[in-house]
């Protein structure tokens, strides 16, 4: 039986205000935005938006959880958000960063150093996967990924999450034509933990999603819905956090049945 998550009380969040308020964000030609482009890097927190979606959509959950997670992060935290198609763009990216040097070659301290989160909704959950196993090959290590609602597109597998992430998270709903992967498992069990496989069911508590297309309302309703729940996203940004800033002796909280 998957572990159900308990709901808790919701609350908007003025994200058009803190907005204006940050820093303006850099603008790359390879579809993403980086919500903070800080000198020296100590954790990369690496977003993917799902399906069509642009990388700076806001009424979009990954770009929402951005927005957020720049609120009070420790000064050398790097978030972006890129759209699931420039998978290659986010690893060049981290590539970069990890390069505290700059002398284009990473050395195994460099590798060893490296603090990265990942999480991404629909086609960005599988391009979590893939990025995670793209870092693998290379021998940088991943803390986390995060998938919701996960779709592999034919080519790809999102499934087995590759041995170089320390702990893995799954969250879905089962319903309607399209609905995330219910299960994920580690390729080697002795070094990633797989956190849970999370269920949501819009069916009975649906969520409405402001700025959704008729399609995604019509066609896809549940998978729309799995982009926009703040009870969901509130879980994920939890787990992100708690490896931002881990307090000594606490580990991240799991959503419980």
């Amino acid at each position: 039986m998957e572990p159900a998550v308990p709901r808790v009380s919701r609350s908007r969040i003025g994200f058009g205000a803190f907005i204006l308020l940050a820093a303006c964000p850099v603008l790359a030609a390879d579809g993403a935005v980086a919500v903070r482009a800080v000198p020296t890097v100590s954790t990369i927190v690496i977003g993917f938006s799902g399906g069509f979606v642009r990388h700076d959509n806001l009424n979009h959950g990954p770009v929402k959880l951005a927005q957020r997670i720049q609120k009070g992060v420790a000064s050398g935290t790097y978030v972006e958000v890129f759209e699931n198609r420039h998978r290659k763009a986010a690893y060049k990216t981290i590539l970069r960063l990890l390069d505290r040097d700059h002398d284009g070659v990473l050395t195994n301290e460099e590798k060893a150093q490296a603090r990265i989160i990942l999480f991404g909704h629909s086609w960005g959950g599988s391009a979590v996967v893939l990025l995670a196993r793209e870092l693998d090959r290379v021998g940088i290590p991943v803390l986390l990924t995060v998938q919701v609602d996960s779709v592999e597109k034919p080519w790809q597998r999102d499934g087995v999450i590759p041995e170089n992430v320390a702990a893995a998270a799954n969250f879905y709903q089962p319903h309607g034509l399209l609905h995330g992967r219910s299960e994920i498992r580690a390729a080697d069990a002795s070094r990633t933990q797989i956190l849970g496989n999370y269920r949501f069911d819009y069916s009975e508590a649906p969520v409405k999603c402001e700025g959704s297309s008729w399609f995604d309302r019509k066609i896809t309703p549940s998978h729309m819905q799995s982009q926009c729940d703040p009870h969901l996203w509130g879980h994920v940004e939890s787990l992100v956090r708690q490896r931002i800033e881990p307090e000594p002796g606490v580990v991240a909280a799991i959503p419980q049945p």
